[in-house]
């Protein structure tokens, strides 16, 4: 596919209360049917980040990644973002998820946990980056803090097209997300699309988006208004991704090197 509708959904997440941010979502999912391929959500967009994960996390078989499943079949489109996952009773992590309106489901755990915020103390990190191949594009999926982490992004030989942050990241910290996100377009030579929520959460942490698209060159190609809820769509072209990367090739004088803690 040629082209893609890529929407960026930016909320404000109802402090621990995953049915209320479910009602939310369905709301936004029903309104965007038809009119765009991918939604992104904001990271942990269920329960807020810094929740108690051992309370609320739960399975990949659990209500919310059904819910999920179900309603990206019935609205024709793919649905990524974050929640708080549970392996047995004893294993949690920040789970990311990308779930196709043929019924596939995709998860990939947070690589970089939050130390200030103690994210570490209850969670257990990802070892695992996988590209995700929907409608003839490559995408890679990554959450919040791993922003911060180049090598962990690293498009290494074009190996994907459009690369997707989920976050819950601080209005204190604005700056490094717009710095960051137009760093990552332009030195992977690939799409950005980045989902920040809104509002204030349980800890007092105030957000005030910045959800976006981004071109390959950084370039604005749409975003939601600061502050406010609502949704931002733009239409990603693969041939002219193709085009620059063939006509400005320095991925081809990209240094050689191996990531650890990978898996598959």
């Amino acid at each position: 596919m040629d082209t893609l509708r890529v929407s960026v959904l930016q909320t404000g997440i109802i402090w621990e209360d995953k049915a209320g941010n479910l009602a939310q979502l369905q709301g936004y999912l029903a309104g965007l049917e038809g009119k765009t391929d991918v939604v992104v959500l904001p990271e942990t967009f269920s329960t807020g980040f810094g929740a108690r994960a051992h309370a609320l996390a739960e399975s990949c078989s659990g209500p919310t990644a059904t819910a999920l499943s179900r309603w990206a079949v019935r609205y024709g489109l793919a649905i990524a973002g974050s929640f708080l996952a549970a392996d047995g009773e004893e294993r949690f992590f920040n789970r990311a998820f990308f779930f196709t309106p043929q019924g596939e489901t995709f998860y990939m755990d947070k690589r970089h946990l939050f130390r200030m915020g103690g994210e570490a103390k209850e969670l257990e990190h990802g070892t695992e980056r996988r590209i995700i191949r929907f409608r003839g594009w490559n995408i890679l999926l990554l959450v919040c803090y791993d922003l911060r982490f180049p090598v962990w992004s690293r498009n290494v030989r074009n190996e994907y097209d459009l690369l997707v942050y989920v976050a819950n990241w601080p209005r204190s910290r604005r700056g490094v997300w717009d710095v960051l996100l137009a760093a990552r377009a332009i030195e992977n030579q690939c799409y950005v699309c980045a989902t920040n929520r809104v509002g204030e959460d349980g800890c007092g942490t105030v957000y005030d988006g910045g959800s976006r698209l981004l071109s390959p060159k950084g370039r604005l190609l749409a975003a939601v208004p600061d502050y406010e809820a609502g949704t931002a769509t733009a239409t990603l072209s693969l041939p002219e991704l193709r085009a620059f990367r063939s006509k400005f090739p320095v991925w081809e004088d990209a240094d050689r090197f191996t990531l650890e803690g990978t898996a598959g």
